[in-house]
């Protein structure tokens, strides 16, 4: 072989060397992130109860006793424990020990650490109930801008670029606004003078000002759509001893802006589905409901509105679950693939659907997508297409236990879904 082609297969084995490291390396990664994906961040822990550490990666923990909760206790993990011991109230949780796992890969090296809080026993009532829900916003919102005729015939937009969707209005030249008939009554009224309107944007005050125009009925705007209520239907997930419930297992969020609503108050109501629009590829179905508004039909307030649900206390039960009997929790650490059940209303009373539990994701981005699942019942497909618009909210249940709740739909198959971990809603 002459001194050139030796050359080139040279520099030909180095970048294949290379590459190769290359590759390694960046599998050693992947594999590196699917370990800590497969370990939760936290955990909670029943009274009385051994912690399972079985997450199906290659990792050992030992205990250091620290107190005497785990004293007498056989442990049989070879673990390495920091216990910090606290007797508190978390997160809605009464809590006793609260200390932390060193998981160790292989026994050697130090991947991730646990936050282990213990807990006592917690039943829920799981509804799976329809609920017709009105909440009114602290603050009116813009939710776009449009065009008004003026006197002349001219098409203008005054507050296009000036407001931004999602913008909350304040206050109009000083005078603290609360609701859209007194924006509008201020704008009436204005003679032709520009607007002072004082904004809430991503936090932040801001002041802007919007020249008027008197439109074809000469009556002064400002061209922008503003929005200070809201009203859907969703189902209730759980209610506690107490009359405490949780619902939806996402937040209440203007269609148009997408962000979550700042809440002032709000109830939530009997209701009545009139409509079912199957789901197909592409287009999530929906149930369509009539709100009864009179006292006689509200069955409770609502308090917060939060990215994992909304909450607040119940002061009437639903008729249907009357007789229903109240079932265990189940923290993520055991849910198992495979069969479970979904409690929902959609032909009109509770009822249980079948579905198979696929994957779980103890880091789900926005704490609401951490249970895939796919709808397996018949006669829900039949008559839904699968999750539906409105479902949001109905318990799943395995062995019996609460598990978590629905919370979306795949857009690209309405068989498929995603549910929230019960302790994501009970956190709030």
């Amino acid at each position: 072989m002459s001194d050139m082609l030796k050359k080139i297969w040279n520099q030909f084995q180095r970048k294949r060397k290379i590459a190769g490291y290359g590759g390694i390396a960046a599998c050693a990664v992947f594999a590196y992130a699917l370990l800590l994906n497969s370990i939760p961040d936290k955990m909670y822990v029943e009274y009385g109860k051994e912690p399972d550490y079985s997450f199906g990666v290659p990792v050992t923990e030992t205990v250091v006793h620290s107190t005497q909760v785990f004293a007498n206790q056989q442990m049989s993990h070879d673990s390495a424990v920091h216990m910090t011991p606290q007797t508190s109230v978390q997160n809605g949780y009464t809590g006793g020990s609260t200390y932390e796992v060193i998981c160790r890969l292989f026994g050697t090296i130090p991947v991730k650490r646990i936050e282990v809080q213990e807990v006592a026993k917690k039943e829920l009532l799981a509804a799976g109930t329809n609920i017709g829900i009105y909440v009114k916003n602290a603050k009116i919102m813009i939710i776009g801008t449009g065009e008004v005729t003026d006197e002349s015939g001219v098409r203008r937009e005054p507050a296009k670029n000036v407001v931004h969707s999602g913008d909350y209005i304040l206050a109009a030249d000083g005078e603290e606004i609360e609701s859209k008939d007194q924006l509008v009554k201020k704008i009436s009224f204005c003679n032709g003078k520009k607007v002072k309107l004082k904004l809430l944007r991503d936090g932040e005050k801001i002041e802007v000002s919007i020249q008027p125009v008197r439109s074809q009925e000469g009556i002064y705007q400002i061209g922008i759509w503003v929005r200070d209520d809201i009203a859907g239907v969703g189902t209730l997930t759980y209610v506690t001893d107490e009359g405490a419930y949780g619902a939806l297992g996402h937040g209440i969020t203007d269609a148009d802006v997408g962000s979550l609503l700042d809440v002032e108050k709000g109830s939530i109501y009997e209701t009545s589905i009139l409509e079912i629009r199957k789901g197909k590829r592409g287009q999530p179905g929906e149930m369509s409901g009539m709100i009864n508004y009179n006292e006689e039909y509200k069955l409770g307030t609502i308090e917060e509105n939060t990215s994992v649900g909304i909450y607040g206390t119940l002061t009437s039960m639903p008729e249907e679950l009357g007789e229903v009997t109240a079932v265990p929790v189940m923290y993520k650490e055991g849910i198992k693939k495979g069969s479970a059940q979904i409690i929902s209303s959609v032909e009109g009373s509770r009822k249980a659907y079948e579905i198979e539990i696929e994957q779980t994701d103890y880091h789900s981005e926005g704490n609401n997508k951490g249970i895939q699942f796919q709808v397996t019942d018949e006669k829900l497909l039949e008559d839904t297409g699968g999750i539906i618009q409105g479902m949001s909210g109905s318990p799943i249940i395995q062995n019996g236990k609460i598990i978590g709740a629905v919370t979306h739909v795949f857009i690209s198959d309405s068989k498929m879904g995603y549910g929230i971990f019960i302790e994501n809603m009970l956190e709030h």
